[in-house]
């Protein structure tokens, strides 16, 4: 069986979620990042967050969550309520039966709490690195109802350096062809409700996996093959604003386009993602925010994401003018400030997305900081109903 998330209607108050990617400080290693995740996901639950999301990224020296899927089963083992799930699992680079496999033996454990998110993250990056210069030009940055819009990013330099194909290289065996999203996510559903069956009449049955009482997510970035996967599957989805700001209206409106109801859903279910730090003051906040522009920098220019700077490290920096340009559209849409300055924030980008649940992705160096960050937080959400 494949869990529905629950009716839009259901909550009294729009659910808050978390996306972790276990980030590694400066001066700190894996070890402490993955016991830091641990301690967050309790402290996530107590605070009632609806859902504890891990993301998938690889060859990066500041990010320990490269496998989801064992990362989930030590959160899900160390919690008893909050869901937890993938955000996402990057189909491009394990096969349909694979996954399904993995969140089978979580569920089997902590059945009815098990998140499987699913994105083209990887055939994406094979895409870009094969074929830069169709990527679009980026236009300019607009505002939507209050929410900034900025200009779209272009990947064109980075694939040009080579180093895209050269990672996509090592997370994939030589030779092998960038698989069809949709049919994966196909695999994926058949192989957890039982009906897989090959072309030549061959039936497969994942053990576990086989009836794994999980819910099944869709994640894109833009109103390509992800949003209209997820839309004519009945599938939630999720968008993404953190990621890709200058995408994220024209991700959920073709979601929402290609939406046909299904046995998952009735009705169209959007989860957005955000960026945001809070403190107790806005001055405080802009503080710990520092070392995200450096941070982001490090991933645009393919060094990959950095260990996470310290607000002394970061104010050493020496800004071009041209490496501001590379990362503004992500400082310019985080939301930093105090609880009442982000829930403002977050609520115009609920406002003008229509999301049914946000999912908040907070990084600061000191881990104190950033459980201080979604406590505040959701207080102040609580409190704005």
């Amino acid at each position: 069986m494949i869990a529905s998330p629950a009716s839009p209607s259901a909550p009294p108050t729009l659910p808050l979620s978390v996306l972790d990617l276990s980030p590694i400080p400066s001066g700190g290693d894996a070890g402490t990042a993955l016991r830091n995740t641990i301690d967050l996901a309790r402290h996530a639950e107590r605070l009632g967050y609806r859902r504890y999301w891990l993301a998938e990224h690889h060859l990066a020296a500041g990010v320990a969550s490269s496998a989801p899927a064992v990362l989930i089963g030590l959160v899900a083992a160390a919690t008893t309520r909050i869901r937890v799930g993938s955000g996402a699992v990057q189909l491009g680079y394990q096969t349909p039966l694979a996954v399904v496999e993995q969140f089978g033996i979580i569920d089997a454990l902590h059945p009815g709490r098990i998140d499987l998110g699913l994105g083209r993250s990887g055939q994406r990056v094979a895409e870009i690195a094969a074929r830069p210069a169709e990527e679009p030009e980026p236009a300019g940055p607009r505002w939507v109802d209050g929410l900034l819009i900025p200009p779209r990013f272009s990947f064109a330099g980075l694939a040009a350096s080579g180093r895209l194909a050269f990672q996509a290289s090592l997370l994939r065996p030589p030779g092998a062809e960038i698989p069809d999203f949709g049919e994966q996510v196909d695999a994926v559903l058949a192989l957890l409700e039982g009906t897989y069956t090959s072309p030549e009449g061959f039936d497969a049955h994942a053990v576990p996996g086989e009836g794994a009482d999980v819910e099944v997510w869709i994640l894109g970035s833009s109103g390509g093959q992800s949003a209209r996967v997820a839309g004519e599957r009945g599938l939630p989805f999720g968008a993404n604003y953190h990621v890709s700001p200058a995408t994220v209206l024209e991700a959920v409106e073709a979601y929402r386009k290609w939406f046909t109801p299904s046995e998952y859903l009735a009705e169209p279910y959007v989860i957005v993602s955000a960026d945001a730090v809070v403190a107790e003051d806005d001055a405080t906040a802009r503080e710990l925010a520092k070392p995200y522009g450096v941070w982001v920098h490090g991933i645009r220019t393919g060094k990959g994401a950095i260990p996470y700077p310290t607000p002394a490290e970061a104010d050493a920096f020496e800004w071009s003018e041209a490496d501001r340009a590379l990362v503004a559209d992500r400082i310019d849409t985080q939301f930093v400030g105090s609880p009442e300055t982000v829930v403002a924030g977050l609520r115009t980008l609920r406002r003008v997305t229509g999301a049914d649940e946000l999912l908040i992705t907070t990084i600061t160096h000191d881990h104190a900081d950033r459980v201080r960050s979604y406590e505040l937080l959701a207080e102040a959400w609580r409190a704005s109903e």
